[in-house]
């Protein structure tokens, strides 16, 4: 008796797991469906813009951010702000432009006069970085203005969403 439970122990034990893995094969398997993915991947194009105090949501900021985040969506660029905090003067305004500078933006914006300055009195030290401001003036060789009478938000879009494709 002892032989014959031997076998039927060992040839169980060869038999199922056998038949559970013919079973799996040959049964169709239920995948669950793939979530969405969620987190954005972002290219190496960081964009960023200077505010005053009021930071993205004042009136000059707005639509400047507006059509960097329209861009971004498109291109995947990183889109940043960075508001000056104190007196609205060029002096206090230029060590933020050097902070996004040292923080590798890639294209760094102005929407209004007073950070539109700090970013001409820094932008021939850095020549690698693409500088625009929103204002009157002219454009130098890293330096774009755009126009405030014009669609600011588009023509905004245009140029982060041509330092997407660099």
């Amino acid at each position: 008796m002892n032989r014959r439970r031997v076998w039927w122990a060992a040839g169980t034990g060869v038999v199922v797991p056998a038949a559970v893995a013919v079973l799996a094969v040959v049964l169709p398997g239920h995948e669950p469906e793939r979530l969405p993915v969620r987190a954005r991947e972002y290219t190496d194009t960081r964009v960023c813009l200077l505010t005053d105090g009021q930071g993205v949501s004042g009136a000059a900021a707005a639509p400047v951010w507006a059509g960097m985040q329209d861009a971004s969506a498109v291109t995947h660029a990183q889109v940043a702000s960075l508001p000056v905090l104190g007196p609205a003067t060029v002096a206090n305004a230029q060590p933020y432009v050097n902070t996004l500078v040292q923080q590798k933006c890639t294209t760094v914006l102005a929407g209004d006069e007073v950070q539109g300055q700090a970013l001409r009195a820094v932008a021939a030290a850095n020549p690698k970085v693409r500088f625009v401001v929103v204002g009157q003036g002219s454009a130098a060789a890293n330096l774009t203005v755009v126009q405030p009478s014009s669609d600011v938000r588009s023509a905004v879009a245009k140029i982060v969403g041509d330092a997407g494709k660099d």
